[in-house]
């Protein structure tokens, strides 16, 4: 009897057991495999480490490329520009194989006429957010970025830079928030300083968050030019760049610049720029001074002369071809990369 009493008790303490294990299960299962189905947030950032940079948007040679030795290069997504010179995601899989890292050129503050979005009946009948025909640069035309169709544009550019692997963007035309705040740009819209700079903040953000969330991995994002901006972030920006570009710091073409223009530099360029050193993010630096004659004579004493200026200041320089057609790898043995 007594040892009935003793096995019915040990199948009630077992099938109590075995109640409880299913309730624990129940109650902590789900909640695992709900924090497992989360929506994956987009990666950091990345932080950019680099000596060394090259800007190439003509005719760039991906193979040249992985074996030139720059730690970072700037390229167009096509070799000529167009939808049917697209690199295939090998080549520039294979940039990135060699140590070198590949960044897509992106023109946010103008459209361009040989793009895989153009139409051609914008030439007589543009959309509302295509401006006038930019004077010194055919075929390229200031847009009204903060359209809604100008910004989906972009984001199919973005698929496009993404699924080729490239692993970050430089961002040009962010200086076209001159052009939309001058009262004189023959438009008719004219923003305040201010507002079009907010407004060109806001679209650079949105770009990082889409380019990130679809890359799923740390993805550069390297405005050029334009620093102006910053003198309107609220610190958003500054979080979610990974350095900054800017043409003409030292050097007009193949000349210094005036007294006056370099007062005006120092004064209304440099402290801006400053702001992404100080937040440990490198200013990739470019002046048009080597005028093809070779590292030699009064060429090599230019070169040589800009570098140590933008060095000086802690950014890092590209000697470019002062025809600024951007159409080679400029290498200088010894010097560059």
């Amino acid at each position: 009897m007594t040892g009935s009493i003793t096995t019915n008790q040990h199948r009630k303490m077992s099938s109590r057991m075995m109640t409880l294990i299913l309730l624990v299960l129940l109650v902590f299962l789900p909640r695992c495999f709900y924090t497992i189905e989360l929506p994956i947030e987009p990666p950091p950032t990345g932080k950019l480490e680099i000596r060394t940079w090259a800007y190439q948007l003509q005719d760039a040679d991906p193979a040249a490329i992985a074996q030139a030795g720059f730690d970072l290069v700037v390229m167009d997504y096509a070799r000529d520009g167009s939808e049917a010179t697209r690199y295939p995601a090998a080549e520039i899989q294979h940039i990135r194989r060699s140590g070198t890292i590949p960044v897509a050129y992106l023109s946010i503050g103008e459209a361009e006429d040989y793009r895989f979005y153009w139409d051609d009946r914008w030439f007589d009948h543009p959309p509302v957010w295509l401006g006038r025909e930019n004077p010194e640069w055919g075929g390229n035309y200031p847009v009204r970025f903060w359209h809604t169709e100008w910004k989906n544009i972009l984001h199919a550019y973005l698929d496009k830079i993404v699924q080729q692997g490239f692993a970050g963007i430089y961002l040009d035309r962010v200086d076209v928030v001159e052009y939309w705040s001058d009262p004189h740009n023959g438009e008719d819209t004219v923003l305040s300083k201010a507002d079009a700079a907010r407004r060109m903040i806001a679209l650079i953000l949105d770009l990082a968050h889409y380019a990130r969330s679809k890359a799923q991995q740390p993805f550069y994002i390297i405005p050029q030019n334009g620093e102006q901006i910053l003198a309107f972030d609220n610190g958003e920006l500054l979080n979610a760049i990974s350095g900054w570009a800017a043409e003409d710091l030292f050097y007009d073409a193949t000349h210094r610049w005036s007294s006056e223009d370099s007062a005006w530099i120092a004064e209304h360029r440099f402290p801006l720029l400053d702001r992404v050193l100080h937040h440990q993010k490198p200013i990739l630096s470019v002046d048009y001074v080597d005028d093809g004659s070779g590292y030699t004579g009064a060429n090599r004493q230019r070169i040589d002369d800009y570098r140590k200026r933008a060095q000086h200041r802690g950014y890092i320089p590209y000697v470019a071809r002062s025809d600024r057609e951007l159409d080679e790898l400029n290498i200088i043995p010894g010097v560059q990369p």
